[in-house]
């Protein structure tokens, strides 16, 4: 049998078995965090859509396998290998401790599908990383009960709970903000994984992944003037989101395109992806376009014309966060 081993994936292999071959210095080596770089050209950012129609029946029930098939074919798509576990391992060292990010807020009707959240962690464990080196977390232990998330604290099985009341004891500025954060990212993961949801937000336009941050800190009820700007920016900033954000998987199975952040059944509609990234400002630039196709689809007015633009996109881009011009986007369906 022929085997293709291109370029790119010898550097991919190098830079896990940190290796250094003559004429390349240690730090020429690509470190796991960094290895999707190689794949986008400059400047440019890439966003994955997986889709299958059946995902979700008419009464709301998550084709658990056909959500295994999009992690599969969005994450290979993304980091450009063919086999799940090099795609995982080109993200994720097995040491690391992976703290997933989910958005737990308003039950299981507009919350990230535990399925998914634990489709995403059970193909992390097949990848070779330990079950209790992740953690499914969001800010409260009973959001994530009432979202239909089984809750677990044992150390020796993949966890599932809320920060609840564990901050760091003094707060932390960055930016506009001044906040206590949850210690699940600050002392207990090195790397994260973010799957909001895809909707749309009274005050901030939309709320997909950067404003999923707002539930690692104690005080995002300070930070919801001027549409949320540059608050959620300035959140996303702090090195305990900036440098251990990895991997964005939206949950996008529902799209609510008007009356968010709380459900409401008339203005959301079916729409059966993933949208998978490893750039936080593109994903949320791509998902609000889609909100807005939405919104036009059902005779409504754009969010710039209802007066609720997501400043905050451009506000992280401006933070080198990401890319938020849709000219540099590539979006790829799969």
């Amino acid at each position: 049998m022929k085997v293709c081993f291109q370029r790119r994936d010898f550097l991919k292999l190098l830079a896990k078995l940190w290796i250094v071959v003559p004429g390349m210095s240690r730090a020429g080596v690509v470190c796991a965090a960094d290895t999707l770089k190689l794949r986008s050209q400059p400047g440019k950012a890439q966003v994955v859509i997986a889709k299958r129609p059946g995902v979700l029946n008419s009464s709301g029930e998550v084709s658990v396998s056909l959500v295994n098939q999009m992690i599969e074919a969005g994450i290979t798509a993304l980091t450009g290998f063919s086999e799940v576990k090099q795609a995982w391992r080109s993200l994720f060292n097995p040491e690391d401790v992976i703290g997933i990010k989910v958005n737990a807020m308003g039950g299981r009707s507009i919350c990230t599908h535990h399925e998914v959240a634990f489709g995403v962690a059970d193909s992390l464990v097949k990848a070779g990383i330990k079950p209790y080196n992740i953690i499914i977390w969001d800010r409260l232990t009973d959001e994530l009960r009432k979202g239909g998330y089984q809750i677990n604290r044992d150390k020796n099985s993949l966890r599932c709970f809320g920060t609840d009341n564990d901050y760091e004891p003094e707060p932390e500025t960055s930016g506009s903000i001044g906040s206590c954060f949850s210690t699940i990212i600050s002392r207990h993961c090195n790397a994260l994984i973010s799957i909001p949801v895809l909707k749309d937000h009274d005050l901030s336009g939309v709320s997909i992944n950067l404003k999923n941050f707002y539930g690692a800190i104690h005080n995002p009820n300070k930070y919801h003037d001027n549409g949320c700007d540059p608050y959620i920016a300035d959140v996303n900033a702090h090195p305990y989101i900036k440098r251990k954000l990895r991997l964005i998987i939206c949950d996008a199975l529902f799209v609510q395109y008007n009356g968010g952040p709380g459900y409401r059944p008339n203005w959301s509609c079916l729409y059966g992806g993933l949208l998978f990234s490893n750039d936080p400002v593109a994903v949320d630039q791509v998902g609000y376009q889609i909100i807005d196709e939405h919104r036009k689809n059902h005779g409504m007015k754009p969010l710039a014309v209802d007066g609720r633009v997501p400043q905050h996109i451009q506000s992280a881009a401006r933070l080198n966060l990401g890319i938020a011009d849709p000219t540099k986007i590539e979006t790829v369906y799969v």
